[in-house]
């Protein structure tokens, strides 16, 4: 979770630098902070993410110490998360998470690709990012925030798994609260007889409401009076943005560790910031911290907010990293590029990576064809990309062939012109510096609000389908 170091704990971790590793001291000196609502700005720059070791991972103690200070800051108590371990032991892989206090929980499986899908009561995390590399039957590790009051693990196993153990070991001496999972393999078809929620192990009920970044406006009844004078903020044009990735789902991981739903975050609201300082446009953000979203919850929150456009903010990552630059990229049934329908791919799958069971999903559905419906949104989201890349050439470096198209499930509303804007790779050191400052992505920014000037124009008469 992002969240902001009062001067109290700064002091506290400065005295306790001489018992950390600097490395997990240096997230908690610093803080990842991102633009608030406001407009005030903290440089990202120096926003580092510890890896959780390969074999072993013991996060210093004394992060657990600090953390109540910060949820009470914020005005909250949530148990902590302070450490992450994972054991190879042969006939199974365990895996150990340290709590502040005893916790209910919930397990559930899912398929293709084979995963165990974890759910906790919402918790401050102080464990660093997800393991690296394979442990046992255990690929990789990600958690974070799926829903208000609902932490989310997701562990992608090797292959099929049945969860043997999962239980809460009681605090004793200066041993803290454990959970404790332990996997071992099965057969793919006893697998496949026990996928998704309906077949989870555990009390932990998830709460069912969207959570305050998902929500959208409550409607408005209509005027009592008909002669009435019209709203002055129905004439704004109504712009959903939309930071890529968050909650369990990091992104890419920069050269430096940092995550991509940072940087789309701490961009999105910058954008905000810009928009509304206009006057012209009214904007609505799919979520304004760090929290888990579906694909079609992203699309569905901009259409109930009736949108004119939706704009999707990334960042990638690829193997070569001397690629740099921006791209913007339009729904189409076919890709420009292969590298366009890899991404494509990768960015879809991001439901999975939350732990979403898209098991009852049609063919259709999740191979996300488009129909004849959504030519014209997209004809205007080609026009739009056109206005775009135009002001941000100007500013920034762009890749060659900027306006790429492919089968991007978040830019599949039928009635919402959509973009998605890849503002840099941060597989390449220095479009990851420059997207860590708070000077560039302002620039970048001012650049995309004058396209959507031009987009709309002086008579402002482009409106939403």
């Amino acid at each position: 979770m992002l969240f902001r170091v009062n001067d109290l704990t700064r002091r506290f971790v400065r005295l306790m630098t001489n018992f950390l590793d600097p490395k997990y001291a240096a997230p908690l000196l610093t803080g990842p902070s991102v633009e608030s609502r406001e407009g005030s700005r903290k440089s990202l720059e120096n926003i580092y993410n510890p890896s959780i070791n390969r074999r072993l991972v013991v996060v210093a103690g004394a992060a657990a110490v600090m953390w109540p200070m910060v949820s009470q800051a914020a005005g909250r108590v949530l148990g902590i998360a302070s450490a992450m371990r994972l054991y190879d032991h042969g006939t199974h892989t365990r895996l150990v998470l340290e709590l502040s206090e005893g916790v209910d929980f919930s397990l559930f499986r899912l398929a293709d690709p084979y995963r165990v899908v974890i759910d906790l009561p919402e918790l401050d995390w102080a464990v660093g990012n997800a393991a690296q590399g394979t442990v046992g039957l255990v690929k990789s590790v990600r958690f974070g925030l799926f829903q208000t009051g609902n932490a989310r693990i997701v562990v992608d196993l090797g292959g099929p798994a049945n969860i043997k153990n999962a239980f809460v070991l009681p605090a004793t001496g200066q041993t803290p609260f454990r959970f404790v999972v332990d996997l071992e393999p099965m057969e793919r078809a006893q697998f496949m007889a026990v996928l998704g929620p309906q077949h989870k192990i555990g009390q932990f009920g998830a709460p069912a409401p969207q959570t305050a970044a998902a929500q959208p406006p409550a409607a408005k009844p209509p005027a009592e009076d008909a002669k009435a004078a019209p709203k002055v903020a129905s004439q704004k044009k109504i712009i959903a943005i939309d930071p890529g990735h968050g909650g369990v789902d990091p992104g890419a991981i920069g050269v430096s560790g940092i995550y991509e739903k940072i940087i789309t975050l701490a961009a999105a609201q910058q954008l905000r910031t810009r928009l509304e300082g206009t006057g012209r446009y009214k904007v609505i953000l799919t979520r304004d911290h760090d929290v888990s979203l579906g694909l079609s919850e992203r699309r569905e929150i901009a259409r109930t907010a009736q949108a004119d456009i939706f704009v999707s903010l990334h960042a990638d990552s690829m193997a070569n990293k001397a690629v740099r630059g921006l791209s913007v990229y339009t729904l189409s049934e076919r890709a420009s590029d292969k590298e366009a329908e890899a991404l494509a791919e990768q960015e879809n799958s991001a439901d999975s990576i939350i732990g979403i069971d898209l098991s009852h999903e049609t063919q259709e559905v999740r191979h996300i064809l488009v129909d004849l419906a959504q030519r014209e949104s997209m004809n205007l989201a080609t026009k739009l990309a056109a206005k775009l890349i135009n002001e941000l050439e100007r500013e920034v470096t762009l890749v060659r062939n900027s306006h790429r198209f492919a089968r991007f499930a978040v830019l599949k509303s039928p009635d919402i012109p959509s973009v998605l804007i890849e503002m840099g790779y941060l597989s390449n050191r220095e479009d990851e510096t420059f997207l860590k400052k708070d000077a560039y992505r302002s620039k970048l920014m001012s650049a995309l609000v004058r396209g959507l000037d031009t987009h709309f124009g002086p008579s402002r008469s482009v409106s939403r389908l």
